[in-house]
């Protein structure tokens, strides 16, 4: 149940995540989940991102930074793909994510190679964190089990996801505040926000 602190500490050498935040299920996560119902998924997803990733290797970071943004608003529950429609104010349009949330497009890739395997069976929640791990590794980075069986959310918190995800503009302590808010310390703080741009530098994961 530690997907975000999980990431965060691979990502930076010191530790491995992107977990510790809540989940939208209180159900018990398994990284073997899905062993009997889609085992080849994590090869499945793996492959579609190494595959975009040669032709943009700035997606990975972006992918990280997906699961990072959607399990910051309200647990890890893929509300953060949920569209703008008649009931529904979408999270993509929050302060910070609007022009800058990159992966939509790879994350519908994954999902359509994902059911044309499985149809019904794998959570766009569980590609998310999957996604996360796997750029992780595609970067030359960690690994780590990923645990999962999360269910997918049916509403989206556009007013949550202003309030507790880190804007361009807050201070040290704003970006502190936050993160300790959802039970990270500051070497998550810097594990995260350097995962956004990793992939740039050859140093990648230096301790």
């Amino acid at each position: 149940m530690n997907s975000l602190r999980a990431v965060a500490i691979a990502l930076c050498c010191i530790v491995v995540v992107l977990g510790g935040l809540p989940f939208s299920s209180n159900a018990q996560l398994d990284p073997s989940f899905y062993r009997n119902t889609c085992p080849n998924v994590s090869s499945i997803v793996r492959e579609v991102i190494r595959s975009v990733s040669k032709k943009d290797p700035r997606m990975l970071g972006s992918l990280v930074r997906f699961h990072f943004h959607d399990c910051f608003v309200q647990g890890c529950d893929a509300s953060v793909l949920l569209n703008k429609t008649d009931t529904v104010v979408s999270e993509q349009d929050a302060f910070p994510n609007r022009n800058s949330l990159r992966g939509l497009d790879v994350v519908n890739q994954i999902k359509t190679a994902v059911e044309k395997a499985c149809p019904n069976t794998v959570s766009c929640a569980d590609i998310l964190a999957l996604s996360a791990e796997l750029s992780s590794t595609l970067a030359d980075g960690p690994d780590w089990k990923v645990p999962l069986g999360r269910r997918d959310g049916l509403t989206a918190n556009q007013l949550l996801a202003n309030k507790n995800l880190p804007a361009p503009f807050n201070t040290t302590d704003q970006l502190k505040a936050a993160f300790a808010a959802q039970g990270l310390d500051t070497t998550d703080l810097v594990a995260l926000s350097g995962a956004h741009t990793f992939w740039k530098s050859s140093l990648l994961f230096i301790c």
